[in-house]
C-alpha cells in the first residue's frame, strides 16, 4: 500500500517521533512502537532497514505521495546538477500541496491537498486541482473566496506550532508568493530528514 488511506499517525507511532509536530500526535503520549511487542521491539536495524525507514519518514511526511511519484521525484532530482538529496527536497517542496501547507492555508498536509483536489486554489489565478504540480519561483499561489471562508483555513492560520519559512512571501492572508527553491536547512521539518539516506536506498 503507498497511499495513505489508514490513520496518518500510525506513521508516528512506527517511527517513534512526531513527524508533523502536531500536538495530537499519539507518539507525545506513548513513545514505543504499535502492536503487543512495542515496547520490547528494539533490535539493531541493518543499514537496508535505515535507508528504508528514511524513506518511509520523508514520502510520508509529504502525505498521500504514491511510491510511483516518490520514485519519479528521485529520478528527477538524480537527472539534476547538484546534490541529489537536496534536489530531492526542493523537488518536494516545490508541490503545490506542499506550498499550500507552508503558506498556513491548511492545517495539515492532507487537507491541503485536499483544498487543491476541490479546486479552491489558484496558481498565478488561474484554478488548479493538481496536487502534485511543482510550482516554480515567481509564481503565484491564491485561495478561492469560498475557501477563505472555511474554519479549516481560519483554523491553519491562527496555528502557533509553525510559521511560514523564508521561501514564501506572504500577501495578505489569502495570497503568497513562492520565491525560491529552498535548501534542507531552510526546510521547517518538525524531526530530523534525512535524504542522504533515501538517495542510497534508491542507488542501491
Amino acid at each position: 500500500m503507498t497511499k495513505r488511506t489508514s490513520a496518518k499517525y500510525k506513521l508516528d507511532r512506527r517511527m517513534g517521533e512526531n513527524i508533523w509536530g502536531r500536538p495530537k500526535s499519539p507518539v507525545n503520549k506513548r513513545e514505543y512502537g504499535p502492536g503487543q511487542h512495542g515496547q520490547r521491539r528494539k533490535g539493531k536495524m541493518s543499514d537496508y532497514g535505515i535507508q528504508l525507514r528514511a524513506k518511509q519518514k520523508l514520502k510520508g511526511y509529504y502525505g498521500d505521495v504514491t511510491e510511483k511519484q516518490f520514485k519519479k521525484n528521485y529520478s528527477l532530482a538524480s537527472r539534476m546538477k547538484g546534490d541529489t538529496g537536496q534536489n530531492l527536497i526542493g523537488l518536494l517542496e516545490r508541490r503545490l500541496d506542499a506550498v499550500v501547507y507552508r503558506a498556513k492555508f491548511a492545517p495539515t498536509v492532507f487537507s491541503a491537498r485536499q483544498l487543491v483536489s476541490h479546486g479552491h486554489v489558484y496558481v498565478n489565478g488561474v484554478k488548479c486541482n493538481i496536487a502534485s504540480r511543482l510550482v516554480k519561483p515567481g509564481d503565484e499561489v491564491t485561495l478561492g473566496k469560498k475557501a477563505q471562508e472555511m474554519a479549516l483555513v481560519m483554523e491553519a492560520q491562527s496555528l502557533p506550532e509553525r510559521d511560514i519559512p523564508d521561501y514564501i512571501a506572504p500577501d495578505g492572508a489569502a495570497k503568497v508568493t513562492y520565491t525560491r527553491v529552498p535548501t534542507l536547512d531552510e526546510v521547517p521539518y518538525p524531526v530530523k530528514m534525512e535524504p542522504n539516506l533515501v538517495v542510497e536506498f534508491y542507488s542501491r
